[in-house]
């Protein structure tokens, strides 16, 4: 029986446990996308993670939805995210890259007027957070067929920038009503030109971009990120059939590239998830990272019964890891954790970004 904090392979890392640090926004970036002064420490902070997976960051300008949120497009965010790469690499760590696209989730406030573009013109439902205050979703333009390379073409290229920074690899954000989520579901897909329409046409784009992302920079540097019919940000995937013929049409397709891992963004022990979760880990054949979603804040507990049970090879980890830099040496030693300061999360300075105490330090700087 696997335990949480031995050793395992991962693609091209061997990760000296599998507690790994989920993909958190923290919003503090520069209004250009350009990582915070503060953001090497923050991983750094963080490197005894098995892997630390980053913030969600934008392949392209379009592809922005939040404020201040850092992207990987212009020769200044490259050279932030080699500072990055190096602190985490300086404390013995592995990092890679999770690259968002929003499509529809965004405003044009956010992203100095741009557009937003997604697979259908539909709108989200409600509003999101900008600098002017709370604004509605906007209705995105659906993408032209011939403009769809050129999309997949923004994520290889932000791969090619996370290797060359230095970062270990990336992950494809294809989960919680993002583009790639998008183009998966009927109620965001209403496409009829090869890439809508069926569960195998919805999955096409999806994917052309995992391929090639994988061609460009190895499949083993590599991950994907989904979560059938979880719902986030107005998504809907309700017919069970239809849902499940989707996601297996995907990882069907994607499965021979060799990836480095698949993250499931639900909880494979929820009724509601967990034969679907279970077909597609065993259509994968590689190694499963498994993030339980938003609705509990995972503990100790959780993330040892996923991967003794072998619903996980490794467990992602999200806001436990916000207040606690050494929360993998808490677990081990079952230490009291730090509360965290839910105030500081979004946006700010360092206050609540790189002071979280560890158990050497009273605060950290």
């Amino acid at each position: 029986m696997p335990d949480l904090f031995e050793p395992v392979t991962i693609g091209k890392w061997t990760l000296p446990n599998r507690v790994v640090m989920a993909p958190m926004t923290r919003n503090r970036a520069t209004p250009d996308g350009v990582p915070s002064e503060h953001a090497a420490t923050y991983y750094q902070q963080r490197a005894s993670a098995g892997l630390l997976i980053t913030e969600a960051t934008q392949p392209s300008a379009v592809g922005q939805g939040y404020p201040n949120t850092p992207g990987l497009h212009t020769p200044a965010q490259i050279d932030g995210w080699r500072r990055i790469a190096d602190a985490v690499h300086a404390a013995d760590g592995r990092i890679v890259v999770q690259l968002m696209h929003v499509g529809r989730v965004a405003h044009p406030d956010n992203k100095h007027g741009l557009e937003s573009v997604a697979p259908s013109t539909v709108a989200a439902d409600g509003t999101l957070i900008t600098a002017s205050g709370p604004q509605p979703y906007v209705t995105p333009r659906a993408l032209t067929t011939d403009e769809l390379p050129q999309v997949t073409d923004e994520f290889r290229r932000a791969a090619r920038a996370a290797v060359d920074a230095g970062l270990d690899g990336i992950e494809l954000h294809g989960a919680n009503g993002y583009l790639l989520h998008q183009f998966l579901a009927p109620s965001t897909n209403q496409r009829t030109d090869g890439y809508g329409g069926s569960p195998t046409a919805r999955a096409r784009f999806v994917v052309e971009t995992v391929a090639a992302v994988a061609q460009e920079i190895g499949p083993e540097r590599v991950g994907l990120r989904i979560s059938p019919a979880n719902g986030v940000n107005g998504l809907v995937e309700d017919d069970p059939a239809e849902t499940a013929a989707t996601y297996r049409a995907l990882v069907d397709a994607i499965a021979p590239i060799g990836l480095a891992f698949l993250h499931f963004s639900v909880d494979p022990t929820d009724p509601q998830y967990a034969d679907l979760c279970a077909d597609l880990s065993a259509r994968f054949g590689g190694p499963v990272i498994v993030n339980t979603g938003f609705t509990s804040v995972t503990d100790l507990e959780t993330a040892q019964h996923l991967v003794r049970g072998g619903q996980a090879t490794a467990v992602a980890v999200g806001r436990p890891f916000i207040a606690n830099p050494d929360l993998v040496r808490r677990w081990r030693e079952q230490a009291t954790l730090n509360d965290i300061d839910q105030a500081t999360v979004y946006g700010g300075d360092a206050r609540g970004y790189i002071d979280y105490p560890t158990l050497d330090n009273d605060s950290v700087h």
